[in-house]
């Protein structure tokens, strides 16, 4: 019973850990023009791991899709509009989409938009693509220790949509129709 007990409290320790390096279910939004732009994603955490993140030898190139990143941990990145959008140069109009990052190139990442939505983040399907545009990739002021999508506006009917983690920070502007 004893084996049963402190077994039982290793597996609770464990998952509690788990949970305490991603942030499951985190929704950001902003509301332009009386219209709503969401993103929800799993924030993972940066964990001592600095440096060792991005790059084809890092954590995230182990994944089977890399360069294409699903841009957060577990389910793929979801984004949600009220509003047809000029993203970046791209149309995206109104509804439902995932959203993954091609890493290929380090200094300019490209947002990908993808059709295809409520897949694992690990199921990237290119021929569902809308499109990709380029993001404006940079370093932030600090580390970043959870990822975090910031969406905010701009004046008028523009807004931006911002990713950070690690020692990155990329960002497209968008504009709502």
């Amino acid at each position: 019973m004893k084996t049963i007990l402190i077994g039982t409290g290793v597996l609770i320790a464990a998952a509690c850990l788990a949970s305490a390096e991603t942030k499951s279910g985190i929704t950001e939004s902003v509301a332009i023009g009386g219209k709503t732009i969401s993103i929800k994603y799993s924030a993972p955490a940066v964990n001592g791991r600095v440096g060792k993140l991005f790059g084809k030898d890092g954590t995230i190139g182990s994944d089977k899709n890399y360069p294409v990143w699903r841009g957060g941990a577990n389910a793929a990145t979801a984004l949600h509009t009220d509003a047809d959008l000029d993203l970046g140069g791209l149309a995206v109009p109104k509804g439902d989409y995932t959203l993954f990052i091609n890493l290929a190139n380090p200094a300019s990442w490209e947002l990908i938009v993808n059709k295809q939505t409520g897949q694992s983040g690990l199921a990237f399907d290119a021929k569902q693509e809308l499109g990709r545009v380029k993001m404006t990739v940079g370093k932030p002021p600090a580390l970043v220790e959870q990822l975090k999508y910031t969406l905010s506006t701009a004046g008028g009917n523009k807004g931006k949509l911002e990713l950070a983690w690690e020692n990155v920070v990329a960002s497209v502007n968008f504009t709502v129709k």
